[in-house]
């Protein structure tokens, strides 16, 4: 079983990025990324309607951390500090070493490379220090942007679920990729 440490917090560096812990500070800038329709398009979670919802979901990710249940890194730009975007491998199914990571990208940032950066350095953390066998990625067949990034990092489609998600009145489709760890024991 997996038994991951997060104390303190590792925080990643990569050429361009630094992948850190999200703090209140960050409430605003989250608020941004989690109310704009564009960005949270293919998400089906609600559009935060105010500062306080981005503050709650903050706590949220606070709560697993220092549960040891899930890890988000806040994705900054290494010449500023803002939070241009997150990704986590924020759900651990431990008895099972497998994680499902989750990420969201500032419109102007996106088709940059940026969150290849990322997601690089999160499955290498997640293979190598936490010790994770697979890793697998829920995703709205019609965002092609996403399946490509998975694709990209060898993500295989494993699952089509129709009509297996509610969300703001409907019933949503969902492809499962899952990507098995490079680093065979």
């Amino acid at each position: 079983m997996l038994s991951p440490n997060f104390n303190p917090f590792p925080e990643l560096n990569t050429e361009r990025l630094v992948l850190r812990r999200i703090t209140p500070n960050d409430a605003g800038d989250f608020f941004i990324l989690r109310s704009d329709k564009n960005i949270m398009q293919h998400i089906g979670r609600p559009l935060a309607i105010s500062v306080n919802d981005a503050i709650e979901l903050i706590n949220v990710i606070e709560d697993l951390l220092l549960n040891n249940n899930g890890i988000t890194w806040g994705i900054t730009l290494k010449n500023k500090n803002t939070l241009a975007g997150t990704i986590g491998l924020w759900k651990l199914i431990k008895e099972h070493y497998r994680a499902e990571i989750g990420y969201l990208l500032h419109p102007e940032l996106q088709g940059k490379g940026i969150m290849q950066e990322a997601m690089a350095a999160v499955l290498d953390y997640g293979f190598k220090n936490i010790g994770i066998h697979s890793v697998e990625a829920k995703v709205s067949p019609e965002n092609r942007a996403s399946i490509k990034l998975l694709e990209r990092n060898n993500f295989i489609r494993e699952a089509y679920f129709k009509e297996n998600y509610y969300h703001n009145g409907e019933f949503l489709d969902t492809y499962i990729y899952s990507l098995l760890t490079p680093f065979k024991k």
